[in-house]
């Protein structure tokens, strides 16, 4: 992958881990903070359910990780295209059913980093 693919590859990752972070190990006291419109009394209750969120977040920025780990560029580039295209159809399907924000925070940065792969 050239260098700007990476770059943008790593970002999307990291967004990732960020989101592993939080719905993992921060849901009751970050959570609140990001996710304004949930009712404060709801974290604690739904920390199971936000740890599991966070698990699948986190096979997302490994297969991220994974594709730039790869020295064939052809395979790189097909393992960071699965891996961005689960993220962007995530998004968008977080957009609709969540908050639009999700489509900026996660598909808009799934879709640049596919057209820098496949340049």
């Amino acid at each position: 992958m050239n260098l700007i693919a990476q770059v943008v590859v790593t970002f999307v990752a990291l967004i990732h881990l960020y989101i592993v972070w939080l719905e993992m190990f921060a849901w009751n006291t970050r959570g609140p903070k990001v996710f304004k419109s949930i009712p404060a009394e709801l974290f604690p209750r739904t920390k199971v359910l936000a740890g599991n969120q966070g698990l699948y977040n986190g096979f997302l920025a490994a297969g991220l990780i994974w594709s730039l780990c790869i020295g064939n560029v052809e395979w790189a580039r097909n393992i960071a295209s699965f891996f961005l295209g689960c993220v962007l159809v995530a998004g968008l399907y977080g957009a609709i059913t969540a908050d639009k924000k999700i489509l900026l925070i996660q598909s808009v940065p799934a879709a640049c980093g596919l057209v820098a792969v496949w340049m």
